[in-house]
């Protein structure tokens, strides 16, 4: 008796990708599945380490205001883990903000930013996944591929990849030219599943997978600004005037495609990300790093880190191009995807964690609303996750468009409205707390950018 037959609609899910948005992803299933198999390439690290399965990991990260909110109503309490362990709760008016259009209004701002490093985060979310006896974690093991047919996916085909532990190399799921780290590959074998939820990220080779079992073709939009980073760690100075503030020095378009975050964290520590669009990409060194830091539209940042003695060394990170596939229009029944998978964002955004919180949600409420994992649910949850990228995604993508050097970005009169319009809330946010105060909302995924039509906001913007 297959486990559908036992329990029709509360049989297997499986989980491909054990980051954040796949964790978020399996604990969202807990009750509607009778068994949630995560299956993660890496082997996790004892503490809170960077690894290689997450080559963004190393960059500055936030979780916004709408994402912190998200992940302490899934998992109670673990706000206040995080900040126990060292993270930062940053008001929205503590970001010193340079605009393209001037410096941020400053005011007494409700909306907070939740400030660590990546690998924290992953290990506290990690760690209450852990401990729920429904959800089991294949450590170091590849899927190689999907098992079903164009019309339903039942499963898939796995391969452990040794018991090698290192922590600074890995591939994508599903690569066959990687020899594994450690010695050995193991047998492929398969997993069958009422359920299959591609977490796999950027790398995901669902697409490939879904043409070899016949699919039409996933559509897909795809715009490209270039953009790179270099990131450092830096020990805080005692005394510093910024505290645990933190700074954004944005690019202006089209001429001005450089920016700079710095973030505090864990450890009396700061993480400063230097990114540039295409022509502007800073080199993944010392030298690139400072020279970069120097071409920034405001000295800020350079003025800040003179003090800041190094707690590592430059690291460099090419997200691609940001690309959405749209599975609501064409995917085999049995199969959600969701985070960077389904929606991979322009990071200087800083929109990707709570968008895969956003997901997570969304599959749960589906789960809850069809009563199990079953064929309605991963259809209804589709169509839920793409409605929750969408905004996001316009935001992002409508914001490339305004470099030149950017490839596949929208473009018409639409367009040229929109980019006329935000300039015009940029300009009201440098002087008035309360188009500030929207905008922070607006941005931190909180309200849709409809917030800004409201009556006292418009007045101001208009006059801008």
């Amino acid at each position: 008796m297959t486990t559908s037959e036992r329990a029709p609609g509360r049989g297997t899910a499986v989980v491909i990708g054990g980051g954040l948005a796949g964790m978020a992803a399996a604990w969202a299933l807990r009750g509607f599945a009778e068994r949630i198999i995560v299956v993660e390439r890496d082997r996790y690290p004892e503490g809170p380490e960077f690894r290689a399965g997450v080559p963004q990991g190393r960059h500055a990260h936030l979780v916004l205001e709408a994402g912190h909110r998200l992940l302490e109503e899934m998992m109670p309490g673990i706000n206040r883990e995080l900040t126990a362990a060292g993270a930062q709760q940053v008001a929205a008016s503590d970001v010193r903000w340079l605009s393209s259009a001037g410096w941020l209004a400053e005011y007494q701002a409700r909306l907070r930013f939740l400030c660590c490093t990546r690998p924290l985060l992953d290990k506290l979310v990690l760690d209450r996944v852990r401990a729920h006896p429904a959800i089991e974690i294949l450590e170091g093991t590849d899927v190689v591929g999907l098992l079903g047919s164009a019309t339903a996916v039942t499963g898939v085909k796995v391969r452990e990849r040794g018991s090698g532990r290192g922590s600074e190399h890995g591939s994508a799921h599903g690569s066959e030219s990687d020899p594994g780290r450690g010695s050995g590959r193991g047998e492929v074998r398969e997993v069958p599943a009422e359920l299959v939820v591609d977490a796999a990220g950027r790398s995901s080779s669902v697409p490939k997978w879904l043409a070899e079992l016949g699919c039409r073709p996933v559509p897909e939009e795809r715009v490209d600004a270039g953009v790179a980073y270099a990131s450092r760690v830096f020990h805080r100075p005692a005394g510093s005037d910024l505290g645990n503030r933190a700074v954004y020095l944005q690019t202006k378009a089209p001429d001005r495609p450089r920016m700079g975050v710095l973030l505090p964290v864990e450890g009396d520590r700061w993480i400063v990300s230097l990114a540039g669009m295409r022509g502007a990409e800073p080199a993944a060194d010392e030298t690139g790093f400072t020279e970069h830091l120097g071409m920034l539209r405001d000295p800020m940042l350079e003025e800040v880190l003179r003090g800041a003695e190094p707690a590592g060394e430059v690291r460099g990170f090419l997200p691609g191009p940001g690309v959405r596939r749209h599975y609501e229009r064409s995917s085999p029944d049995g199969l959600v995807v969701v985070g960077d998978a389904v929606s991979t964002f322009n990071p200087v955004y800083g929109q990707g964690v709570t968008v895969a919180l956003f997901c997570a949600r969304e599959l749960r409420r589906t789960a809850r609303r069809h009563g199990g994992i079953g064929h309605a649910t991963a259809r209804a949850a589709r169509r839920a996750v793409a409605t929750v990228s969408k905004i996001p995604w316009m935001i992002s993508c409508t914001e490339d468009a305004r470099f030149h050097a950017t490839t596949g970005a929208p473009s018409g009169a639409l367009v040229g409205l929109q980019h006329r319009f935000f300039d015009k809330v940029l300009a009201g946010s440098t002087r008035d707390p309360e188009v500030t105060a929207a905008f922070h909302e607006v941005m931190s995924l909180v309200a849709p950018p409809t917030l800004l039509l409201r009556p006292s906001v418009l007045g101001v913007v208009l006059r801008s």
